[in-house]
């Protein structure tokens, strides 16, 4: 698969399809894990235009107060929420 998205998406997509089923991340975490700390808030946007999830698992990412943040995957929260579950994640 090709992906499409700027340099910074596919760094942060790349990674993303690093998480393990059934764990989750923060967005702090990713920002960290990618070598740009301060980049929380874009690596939210980043799995907000993520136009290939869920094999690109956004929704294995959380906030740092551990809500579940957004999903923008068909089907919505409902959706993360669902798939999290099926992943038997600790949420």
């Amino acid at each position: 698969m090709i992906l499409k998205g700027t340099k910074f998406q596919l760094k942060v997509w790349k990674y993303l399809k690093t998480i393990p089923k059934g764990k989750v991340k923060t967005y702090k975490e990713v920002a960290i894990s990618i070598k740009s700390p301060k980049s929380a808030r874009a690596v939210a946007k980043a799995c907000a235009k993520n136009p290939y999830a869920p094999k690109i698992p956004c929704h294995r990412v959380i906030r740092s107060d551990g809500a579940l943040g957004g999903y923008s995957g068909r089907g919505g929260m409902k959706q993360k929420l669902k798939l999290l579950r099926s992943e038997k994640a600790a949420i």
